[in-house]
């Protein structure tokens, strides 16, 4: 072998390790970051329009990402589904992505309190919680995000009141969900708002339900304890998941008398608002906007970029009076209008809303 033989093998070696080298810093540095989102429910569209939001949002950070250089992500998704299995499933299914390392997660809670345990083990293991649509009580999240859902009831509630005189003793009948955050901030929401508008009302009743089972067994409690027409005046639901069914149970059933307050936007609910069928208001959440603020939130923690703790999307009240300016669940966020009814804060805004920054 020639000295400049054993020059060039060794300088080939040499090249070699090198390429070795950099490439596997170049990978580490551009694999993607791994994000486990834990989505709750797919028979709810509402929920259906989340991830929806959440996974487009996702596609347009790679792209911006892909075109800049900076990280991207993947999604690695578990569904959860409905009823206490869902509750034990999503369990499970948030202790399994902090066993596999995953950096982040997202997650659509099905329950208040029984996520805490996982949320404390993920907390231990120093990878972020971002939660969105509800909260988890205990442990601590890096940021929560959520739709003005006491707003939502709020909205119903003021509507409703200005339908009747101040001095009719209004008689409601609430279907409720008091599991998970969301649900309890509207039917406080829709009470307060009652109470300020100094409309007097009567609580016949209430029942549970958050989808289309609950909801159809919801009014078949309510036919069943309420058979005369003319017996209640507003049923509130506190989501077009269960309201869905309820309605066109009620509707069925001849009690068209019945006025319909809930929330959400589902497009069969704005249906019945067009057609008369007993909804006259439903408080629509901008799903989609929903799930992506979620996840704009969930990359700026893992860029080490300042993302508020607790912000808040806007609703919107659907009624006869305002269909012809929502867009529907995927925004986008309309223009700011003066609502036409009677209220206290007259101005409706489309701006997101910072609750807590840290």
């Amino acid at each position: 072998m020639t000295c400049f033989q054993g020059f060039a093998r060794s300088r080939s070696a040499l090249a070699l390790a090198a390429l070795l080298l950099v490439p596997a810093a170049a990978r580490a540095q551009t694999r993607p970051i791994r994000i486990g989102v834990l989505y709750w429910s797919m028979n709810i569209p509402g929920q259906v329009a989340m991830r929806q939001g959440l996974e487009a949002e996702a596609k347009a950070i790679n792209a911006a990402a892909k075109a800049s250089g900076a990280p991207t992500v993947v999604l690695e998704t578990k569904v959860a589904g409905d009823g206490e299995a869902g509750i034990t499933a999503q369990i499970r299914q948030m202790s399994d992505f902090v066993a596999g390392g995953v950096k982040l997660i997202i997650v659509q809670p099905t329950d208040n309190a029984a996520l805490a345990p996982p949320l404390k083990a993920a907390n231990r293991a120093g990878i972020p919680v971002v939660a969105y649509d509800q909260y988890i009580s205990g442990g601590k999240l890096a940021a929560y995000r959520s739709s003005d859902n006491y707003m939502a009831g709020y909205f119903d509630g003021e509507y409703i009141a200005s339908l009747f005189p101040d001095d009719r003793e209004i008689r409601v009948v609430l279907v409720e969900y008091p599991n998970v955050s969301s649900t309890v901030e509207r039917v406080d929401g829709f009470i307060d708002a009652l109470v300020a508008s100094r409309q007097r009302y009567k609580i016949l009743a209430s029942f549970r339900a958050v989808e289309p089972i609950g909801g159809a067994k919801a009014a078949a409690d309510l036919l069943a304890a309420f058979p005369a027409k003319g017996s209640v005046d507003v049923v509130f639901t506190v989501n077009d998941g269960g309201g869905l069914a309820l309605a066109k149970a009620l509707y069925e059933a001849g009690r068209a008398e019945i006025l319909h307050a809930t929330i959400d936007g589902d497009p069969a609910s704005v249906d019945n608002i067009t057609q008369g069928r007993l909804t006259v208001i439903d408080s629509a959440q901008f799903c989609g906007p929903l799930g992506a603020e979620a996840m704009k939130a969930a990359y700026a923690i893992l860029r080490g970029q300042p993302a508020p703790f607790h912000a808040l999307v806007p609703v919107f009240p659907i009624t006869k009076e305002t269909l012809n300016r929502y867009p529907g669940w995927m925004g986008p966020l309309p223009a700011d209008f003066k609502k036409p009814w009677p209220s206290a804060n007259p101005a409706w805004s489309g701006a997101l809303r910072v609750v807590k920054d840290k």
